[in-house]
């Protein structure tokens, strides 16, 4: 697997993994399975995991913590481990939430993620989502104490709007945003990647394949079992997938041209927009894991890679990204 520094001292696999889906919000989950799939990644050399302490309310840093565990010390110490903390959800299965980015509940969250996930300090630690109540100044004085305690190696924000981006370095270093980007969505590119690359700061793109959607294996929302959000997703009602198919189509004649599947070529035009993003595809099925890896050598001509930059141009996706509860937080 090729290498790529989200900072100078923060080396990665050119493709990570977002373990969100195997905990909740894509239909039933398998432990077993699960942990199978982890394991895979070691085969692969895709050596950057990211969870949260909201997935699945812990379960999915345990389950994170569990993987590390049954590794030998020389495997484990290959993989960067990314949790996050911010976001207060309710105790029941509700997805109501709210952003705290108070110190004294980032300290404990921080404290609570090492125990799940078993490791005496954490790799990369963002701010979930961020408070209007609390001066990012403030939280960002928080991570640095942590980072002097050695708790914490590096502190990363997700979807943050520049300004914020820029007061938050101010403070302290970040290492990484992490935001959705992919061809699908790409609000980041007029202000927020500007400013990502002049700080000189990582890239972690998060639904790099549009949630499933740019691999084209969904193009009917009855495809989408009870419990998958994507079934009540605004973007993926069937009335916005037709529309959103022009996109699809725009993508299918490449992957022919290069051999590889849509999804791949998704991954490649995203590793070719910065040579700081790190794209962390999720899955809960080991052959798209090892499809989603394969992209990393998937190299797109440069007039390729304007040809899919202009497509913003004449392809509008339907369909918000999230419910107006899910967008609390963002870009703020």
């Amino acid at each position: 697997m090729k290498r790529r520094y989200l900072a100078k001292d923060f080396e990665v696999s050119a493709i990570g993994y977002g373990a969100m889906g195997l905990s909740e919000f894509y239909g039933t989950t398998d432990d077993t399975q699960s942990l199978q799939l982890l394991h895979k990644l070691v085969e692969l050399d895709q050596t950057f995991i990211d969870t949260a302490d909201q997935y699945g309310r812990g379960h999915n840093e345990k389950l994170t913590g569990r993987f590390l565990a049954g590794l030998d010390s020389a495997t484990r110490n290959r993989f960067k481990i990314a949790t996050k903390c911010g976001i207060e959800r309710a105790p029941d299965e509700a997805y109501s939430r709210t952003i705290n980015n108070r110190p004294d509940y980032i300290t404990r969250c921080c404290h609570d993620s090492l125990k799940r996930l078993g490791v005496e300090r954490i790799d990369l630690f963002y701010l979930h989502r961020i408070s209007q109540d609390t001066p990012i100044e403030e939280s960002m004085a928080c991570l640095s104490r942590l980072v002097k305690e050695g708790k914490i190696e590096h502190i990363g924000l997700c979807e943050v709007s520049a300004a914020t981006l820029r007061r938050a370095h101010a403070v302290h270093p970040v290492t990484a945003l992490q935001t959705e980007y992919s061809l699908w969505t790409r609000d980041i590119e007029e202000e927020i990647l500007p400013a990502v690359k002049a700080l000189d700061i990582g890239l972690v793109a998060y639904s790099p394949l549009g949630r499933g959607f740019l691999t084209g294996k969904y193009l009917r929302n009855s495809d989408f079992a009870e419990g998958d959000f994507r079934k009540n997703s605004a973007r993926f009602q069937q009335a916005s997938l037709d529309h959103n198919a022009a996109l699809l189509n725009a993508v299918r004649p490449l992957a022919e041209k290069y051999r590889c599947t849509p999804g791949q070529i998704a991954l490649a035009w995203l590793l070719a927009q910065y040579d700081k993003l790190v794209p962390i595809p999720g899955t809960k099925h080991i052959q798209y894991l090892v499809e989603n890896a394969m992209a990393a050598e998937v190299v797109l001509d440069e007039a390729d890679v304007r040809l899919l930059n202009d497509l913003r141009q004449h392809i509008q996706v339907q369909g918000e990204r999230y419910s107006e509860e899910g967008m609390k937080g963002i870009n703020a």
